[in-house]
């Protein structure tokens, strides 16, 4: 080989030489920059760990904040092996996957992150300071006793791995041992595990420290144990039970009646003919001595005629030396003089009669009381009979008011208690009385007995068969009201919620007296400050019959009675 190709040779193989060393240059380098830009990437989206950025901003993916990456994100230098971090490690988007180790979700493929110590411990409390059951696998420390969403990202929460629960105590949880998982509709159905009814409804956990307390004093209820934070997210209200006035009102309905007392009837005790008459039609108001009308009768003109012979009889007699003779004349004068007088005759007009000795062909028929003439049952020219009812009058001066009053709550009404009675179409006026009179019976079709006012009829306002409020002011001392929001009625008894100082709410049987404005008189069962639920009392009522149910269900059965088969 001659010495030009020898130098072509040597300056190919210097330039291939030069070629090689700068590509490896090259490589170097770019590992030097890769390594400066791994170590600059402090912030990465938990959503999308390949994300990275040297400073704080969002995911240009999902929009969520970039996180500060953890010391166990960032990849080990090269040739250097893993530290292998204390504890374990699960997939913020898959809760059941937990490992020993850093690394990757298997199926996701997003980075494990380490678990909080407090939940590998069990010293992680929900809000109620229940033992937790589920979790949100994107923010471990948000926890629930029942299943629901998280509270920060609003994830559905992951019943806790048994992976999890390995610093846990022996079979309880945070102190609370779960025996199993029940239907929340029925307690008869139960779970070893978390499960959902046939209605999609989440089984709710039974800890040891509920079963077993058995039932309270109030058969089918039992007593119910809040933290304050379930009592706030349930409404949970107070009050006490004070002692007030029982001073309360029966309102109803009455009506105006004439005091038959002062009603009169008229009649005439002789057959007879209306030749005038004077009160010609009904409701005119008369008074006391005022004629009503004028009447003939052939009986009264006979029995004057009778009596004025017995006066002449008497005066011939009266000179007779026989003293029977005399007294016979006198006698039958006197027997005359008598009938006339008892067919309402006046002695004026039997003085009349004797002074001028004539018969008078009509008489006038005169009121007995003042009053209104409710009835009027004559005309001009009528032949009437001593059972004819011509007139009827009714003195308005007093009037009943027959008011309406429930049985139930007569046993409050008494003789003698004050009324007041006003017009609901007239304000202002109102009529005070007393009762003066209460039915022995009871308006089958109503259930109402007639009680019976007596008022005095200012101004004549009011009329019968006018109807009216009336008021009946009971007044029974003093006693123990509770307000009407905290009773619960059942049908068979009235129950209450005492909420003690411990924390406890307790079902009591409670007596109620009269319903008032406010509340109830209580007659037995409280006692004077004992504060009671006024709010969410039917949420309360559940729970505790829940409760009662599941006491009698796990309690055991009672020992046979020796001798008994």
């Amino acid at each position: 080989m001659n010495n030009a190709a020898r130098s072509v040779i040597a300056v190919l193989a210097i330039i291939v030489l030069g070629v090689a060393a700068g590509s490896l240059s090259g490589c170097r380098s770019s590992d030097d920059h890769g390594s400066a830009a791994t170590a600059a990437a402090t912030y990465h989206c938990p959503m999308h760990p390949t994300v990275v950025s040297d400073r704080p901003g969002n995911c240009p993916i999902c929009g969520m904040k970039l996180v500060p990456i953890k010391t166990a994100d960032v990849k080990p230098a090269p040739g250097t092996a893993p530290a292998q971090a204390a504890g374990k490690y699960l997939c913020p988007m898959h809760g059941q996957v937990v490992t020993d180790k850093p690394g990757n979700c298997p199926i996701c493929g997003m980075r494990l992150e380490p678990v909080p110590a407090a939940l590998l411990k069990g010293e992680v409390r929900t809000a109620s300071g229940a033992a937790p059951v589920y979790y949100c696998p994107m923010h471990p420390t948000a926890v629930s006793d029942k299943p629901g969403e998280c509270p920060i990202c609003q994830m559905n929460l992951e019943p806790i791995p048994d992976s999890l629960k390995t610093g846990w105590a022996q079979g309880s949880a945070g102190g609370r041992r779960i025996l199993y998982y029940r239907s929340p509709m029925d307690p008869t159905v139960r779970s070893d595990k978390p499960a959902k009814d046939s209605m999609g409804m989440d089984f709710v956990p039974v800890y040891a420290d509920e079963v077993g307390q058995g039932a309270g004093p109030v058969p089918g209820r039992s007593s119910v144990t809040l933290s304050a934070a379930r009592r706030a997210l349930l409404g949970v209200r107070t009050e006490a039970v004070r002692e007030a006035r029982i001073d309360r009102a029966i309102r109803t309905v009455g009506r105006v009646a004439a005091d038959e007392r002062l009603l009169a009837h008229v009649h005439t005790k002789f057959e007879g003919y209306v030749e005038r008459l004077y009160v010609d039609f009904t409701g005119m108001f008369v008074k006391k001595g005022d004629p009503l009308l004028s009447i003939y009768s052939p009986e009264l003109v006979a029995t004057q005629q009778e009596y004025l012979l017995a006066l002449r009889a008497q005066k011939q007699l009266g000179a007779s030396q026989i003293p029977s003779v005399a007294q016979g004349g006198a006698s039958l004068a006197e027997a005359a003089r008598e009938r006339l007088r008892l067919w309402d005759i006046s002695a004026a007009d039997i003085a009349e009669i004797e002074r001028t000795g004539t018969v008078r062909r009509a008489f006038d028929l005169h009121a007995e009381v003042s009053g209104f003439v409710t009835v009027k049952n004559v005309v001009q020219g009528m032949r009437v009979m001593p059972a004819d009812t011509l007139f009827e009058i009714a003195d308005l001066s007093r009037v009943w008011v027959l008011a309406d009053v429930y049985e139930s709550d007569l046993r409050s009404v008494r003789l003698g208690m004050a009324a007041t009675m006003t017009l609901p179409y007239q304000p202002g006026p109102e009529w005070q009385g007393q009762v003066s009179n209460i039915a022995p019976t009871v308006d089958g079709a109503t259930r109402t007995v007639k009680v019976r006012v007596e008022l005095a009829n200012r101004g004549g306002l009011l009329k019968p068969d006018m109807f009216g409020d009336v008021q009946l002011r009971v007044d029974e001392g003093s006693g123990l009201v509770v307000p009407d929001s905290a009773v619960i009625d059942t049908g068979d008894r009235r129950l209450v919620f005492v909420d003690h100082a411990d924390g406890t709410i307790e079902p009591r049987t409670v007596d109620l007296g009269a319903k008032l404005a406010d509340g109830y008189q209580v007659l037995r069962g409280l006692a004077r400050g004992d504060r009671v639920v006024i709010s969410a009392n039917f949420l309360l009522d559940s729970e505790s019959s829940l409760k009662a149910a599941l006491a009698a269900l796990t309690s055991p059965a009672p020992p046979p009675i020796p001798g008994k088969r």
